[in-house]
């Protein structure tokens, strides 16, 4: 796109689903939404910021997951003075969340990542949802709308010489666990939008949560442990939101043999996952009517009495090593969620070997990281597979006995058909969609669809720069 002096680049998440990073420009002047870290086969170890700057008057983010903040800490260092526009939440998650980035990523030098936080906060703009802000010394103006994929989410809507250019960032799926849904933009002319799971549809909240009942039964009934590689924000929380569900509605029933249901046992082994839900429960009024509603019932959906928090180190070592030997059912909750590093890991290697553990994704596996290769070389639950592939941990090969399950809802991300139904709710439609963040079978899946749903529209599929 490139009239009336405006043109869209892209910096990242084209060739895959990382590293989220597109630019508006405007008569020489523009804007960033996002500015992520590239993960899984798309890894880079040069994170310095690759293309000019000196143009760029703000940065707006999405939400706050790695793939959409992680080099924003460079792209300070590469000059940037700006504000950055984000939603409340967001505004609360991000310093959290770029503080563990940094000690595991850069540095663990703690002055250097204070005046790297204190940067960050000074330049931090919240912004409510639903109201338009000028960007000082350009001609555009953005809105933050709700995107329904974690606590603070949002898309993010560009005015620009009356035209209405949509960043859609990563959208949810309707009716997940705390958060509003998504609606469409009313009107939009331009829509970048995420491609996930543009060729994949979910299961009903209603089937999911089921699959996640029937999964934690099945691996607890021989003594395992269920394993739930999950990121620290969003997917746990959701997760803890739905466990603390099922311990309500199935109470005295049994979770496994001689264990009822309210006195399961869950762990939260990441002391990132645990702030961030600290920090999603000082979030109450960004709840959905739901989750306000359970809080009112005196229930605590993020702080039930059978949660146990793991914190420190030589703490995570011994409950690893006390799990692996025992036969106590236990639902264990461990960052992160690709399983490329973190806490998890310890637990993979301690517990891939034996079939009486099962290991549950619940979130997106990006080609090239541990998590896919477990999810396509394990032994699948209810499937004809007695096969034993392997996965690569630390440079180790670990045989994978352990069954492997995946419920998908779970991911956070819209579905193809949520997605489509995101494009085809703006009336009239957009004269262009283009598609980022996703794999090129994705991409091409939903570019054909929406080709045929909307036969006015161009839709393409986004290139670098």
């Amino acid at each position: 796109m490139s009239e009336q002096g405006i043109e869209l680049l892209h910096h990242g998440a084209v060739n895959g689903v990382t590293g989220s990073c597109h630019e508006l420009r405007v008569n020489g002047t523009g804007i960033l939404i996002d500015c992520g870290l590239f993960q899984g086969t798309e890894r880079r170890d040069d994170l310095a910021i690759d293309f000019d700057i000196g143009h760029i008057r703000a940065l707006v983010v999405t939400h706050v997951h790695i793939d959409h903040v992680g080099r924003i800490p460079y792209l300070l260092g590469a000059g940037f003075k700006g504000p950055i526009y984000c939603s409340q939440p967001s505004a609360l998650l991000l310093p959290a969340m770029l503080e563990d980035a940094l000690k595991i990523g850069f540095t663990r030098n703690k002055k250097l990542i204070n005046r790297v936080l204190k940067m960050l906060k000074s330049r931090l703009r919240p912004l409510p949802y639903g109201e338009w802000q000028a960007i000082d010394s350009t001609d555009i103006g953005i809105r933050l709308q709700r995107a329904g994929h974690i606590l603070g989410s949002a898309y993010v809507e560009c005015e620009v010489n009356e035209q209405r250019i949509v960043f859609s960032g990563d959208l949810g799926a309707p009716h997940s666990p705390l958060l509003m849904a998504p609606k469409s933009p009313e009107r939009c002319d331009v829509l970048v939008m995420e491609s996930t799971y543009g060729d994949k549809n979910y299961e009903s909240r209603h089937d999911r949560r089921l699959r996640l009942k029937a999964a934690v039964e099945h691996a607890l009934e021989d003594g395992g442990t269920l394993l739930i590689p999950a990121f620290s924000l969003g997917r746990t929380q959701d997760l803890l939101y739905e466990i603390e569900s099922l311990m309500a509605e199935f109470g005295s029933e049994a979770a496994a043999p001689d264990l009822p249901w309210n006195e399961l046992e869950v762990v939260v082994d990441s002391p990132l996952a645990a702030r961030f839900t600290g920090l999603y429960r000082q979030l109450k009024p960004f709840w959905n009517d739901e989750a306000r509603e359970r809080v009112g019932e005196g229930r605590h959906p993020l702080s039930f009495e059978q949660l146990t928090v793991i914190n420190s180190h030589r703490d995570h070592l011994n409950t690893v090593n006390y799990l692996a030997r025992s036969r106590k059912p236990c639902v264990v909750l461990a960052g992160s969620g690709m399983c490329a590093g973190g806490r998890v890991v310890n637990y993979l290697k301690a517990m891939l070997g034996e079939a009486r553990n099962d290991v549950l994704f619940v979130g997106y596996q990006a080609e090239g990281t541990p998590g896919r290769d477990i999810l396509e070389y394990g032994p699948r639950f209810g499937e004809d597979n007695t096969s034993n592939g392997w996965v690569e941990l630390d440079g180790e090969r670990f045989t994978i006995k352990a069954q492997v399950h995946q419920v998908s809802g779970y991911s956070a991300h819209a579905g193809q058909q949520d997605l489509i139904n995101f494009a085809t709710g703006i009336v009239p439609a957009p004269r262009q969609i283009r598609l980022i963040h996703g794999e090129a079978g994705a991409k091409a899946v939903l570019q054909a669809r929406l080709g045929e749903l909307l036969p006015g529209t161009e839709v393409v599929i986004a290139s670098e720069r």
